[in-house]
């Protein structure tokens, strides 16, 4: 695996990492569930379900990228790849169904969403294309 790959693989598992923390720890916070998900204070209770569930599927795809790093670079290289290149395909396209859930305009004031498409999908779309022209 690339150094390029390695590096965007360890940002990607960052930002998903980020994700948990802001969705199953701190969502109750108005700074985060407003000033990042723009869900008022009184939606709050009826999302928290949503938003904790959410946070955990984001550490389980970090977990799975950061085991993949650590298995290419103890000697099992063919695990560890798949599992980085699985990882980051399900970043990308959960980046993508953002993207158009915001287009949509679902949940939320169209636009939003925007910015966390792109954080979601762009880092582990350079690992993929990275991986792929090695």
């Amino acid at each position: 695996m690339t150094l390029i790959a390695t590096v965007f693989a360890g940002i990607a598992a960052l930002v998903h990492i980020l994700a948990f923390i802001w969705e199953t720890i701190f969502f109750r916070r108005p700074g985060v569930h407003w000033g990042v998900f723009k869900i008022r204070s009184e939606d709050v209770p009826a999302v928290l379900l949503w938003s904790f569930n959410q946070g955990f599927y984001n550490l389980f795809l970090a977990a799975g990228t950061i085991l993949g790093l650590i298995w290419v670079h103890s000697g099992n290289a063919d695990l560890g790849r798949a599992f980085v290149f699985y990882t980051c395909g399900f970043m990308v396209l959960s980046g993508i169904m953002l993207f158009i859930s915001d287009r949509l305009g679902l949940g939320r004031e169209k636009g939003t969403g925007v910015g966390g498409s792109i954080s979601q999908a762009l880092p582990p779309l350079v690992v993929i294309i990275a991986m792929l022209a090695a």
